[in-house]
């Protein structure tokens, strides 16, 4: 069984918006067998609108639309869907109270617009927004099924899990496609594949795997269709323990869970506190940190010495190494680390200072060079790297490289 979903909108056409809206729904799709063929955006148009449902009813039987349902005159999916299907329009007391409430809950009064939005098609069935406005709709027509979803994402993300994956599950009786997705750190990619090769050749023919690399990491994801959840859950489980075996301490985590949250969890099951000391990283690991709730237990601060005056003047950095070494070397980044962690008290400190382009720099050391250093009370880890271009990426690398030198400390 194969979907594909439409993102309505010209404010996600001409980039104001990112569509995150089909990446939930593809999600939620895949957890009860469905594949998306293809994700797409077109404008708030009858004519786009019907063309696209023409295309995608010869490919599949399942589309899904979001946005679109607003209550001004230039939101037309509503009577455009109404009108493919054979369906009309009628006032529904119902949706009325419901959106009556909503405006007064804050202390305003119904708008003229909004009451158009009671305005609902006869036959397909409705799917209740409990938090908008805009009412979910499902269309049938002999085996075709397009869903018609509001665009503001928890609105959307609520009808999704209440309305159409239970639909969805009724009809077509797609059983379950269970995954499950191990996080890697330390390898690239290709040397990854060359590691467990023995064992992705002795998966069950049934189980698919995914590599899904990104900046630091390659994540591993497993999946498995079949009637029996628990069964198929446990089938999974069973290769994960037989790569444990193999990747060790590479693996870093399960799921979706980010690494900045499972060093958090191993800074506060072992009571230490950390901090940094960023240059070319400008503060994204402690801003990594602090994004976590409750990171005041484990987080104590961050300079974010980016000109090398700031190295010297806040952290205290050995002018004359400096100079001997350049800003971009062992010495300066192991003074940066250990003098931070002084400063802040802290149990460990990271540090990073690198050449992060697109110019080579005072001391043309390649771009990409890199080191990182994690300070403790009895040693401090340095490491060099060339994390490569664009300066995104490399800081994306150095990164996920500092979290993973502390997460391996702290296990």
């Amino acid at each position: 069984m194969k979907a594909i979903i439409v993102a309505i909108g010209d404010e996600i056409l001409i980039g104001q918006v990112i569509d995150t809206n089909s990446t939930f729904i593809s999600k939620k799709l895949y957890s009860v067998g469905i594949e998306t063929l293809k994700s797409i955006s077109i404008k708030d148009e009858s004519s786009q609108i019907e063309n696209t449902l023409n295309q995608a009813f010869g490919e599949v039987d399942l589309v899904i639309f979001t946005g679109g349902l607003g209550p001004t005159n230039d939101d037309l999916t509503k009577q455009t869907l109404s009108d493919y299907f054979d369906d009309t329009l009628e006032f529904n007391d119902e949706i009325m109270r419901h959106i009556d409430s909503l405006f007064k809950k804050v202390g305003r009064k119904t708008a003229d617009l909004n009451k158009e939005q009671a305005m609902l098609p006869k036959k397909a069935i409705l799917l209740h927004n409990e938090f908008g406005t805009a009412t979910g709709m499902i269309f049938e027509k002999g085996n075709k099924v397009a869903i018609s979803l509001p665009g503001v994402p928890f609105e959307m993300k609520n009808l999704i899990n209440s309305g159409v994956i239970p639909f969805i599950e009724k009809k077509y009786n797609t059983g379950h496609l269970v995954h499950k997705t191990v996080l890697t750190y330390g390898l690239p990619e290709s040397e990854l594949a060359e590691k467990i090769s023995d064992w992705e050749n002795n998966l069950p023919n049934n189980m698919k795997l995914a590599y899904l690399p990104s900046p630091g990491r390659v994540r591993l994801r497993l999946a498995l269709k079949g009637d029996d959840e628990k069964q198929l859950y446990s089938e999974i489980n069973n290769q994960i323990e037989k790569l444990k075996v193999i990747l060790g301490d590479l693996i870093f985590g399960y799921d979706d869970e980010p690494i900045e949250n499972i060093v958090a969890k191993l800074l506060i099951e072992n009571s230490k506190t950390v901090c940094t000391a960023e240059s070319f990283t400008g503060g994204k690991i402690a801003s990594m940190f602090t994004s976590i709730s409750g990171s005041s237990k484990f987080f104590k601060g961050s300079v974010v010495s980016y000109a090398t005056k700031s190295k010297i003047d806040i952290l205290k950095v050995d002018e004359s190494s400096i100079n001997k070494n350049t800003v971009v070397s062992r010495e300066v980044a192991q003074q940066m680390a250990d003098n931070a962690r002084s400063m802040f008290d802290a149990d460990f400190a990271i540090s990073a200072t690198g050449v992060a382009g697109p110019d080579k720099g005072e001391d043309g050391k390649d771009l990409g060079t890199a080191y990182i250093a994690l300070a403790m009370k009895d040693k401090t880890l340095i490491q060099k790297f060339n994390f490569g271009q664009p300066r995104e990426k490399m800081q994306g690398r150095a990164v996920a490289m500092a979290f993973d030198m502390l997460r391996k400390e702290l296990i």
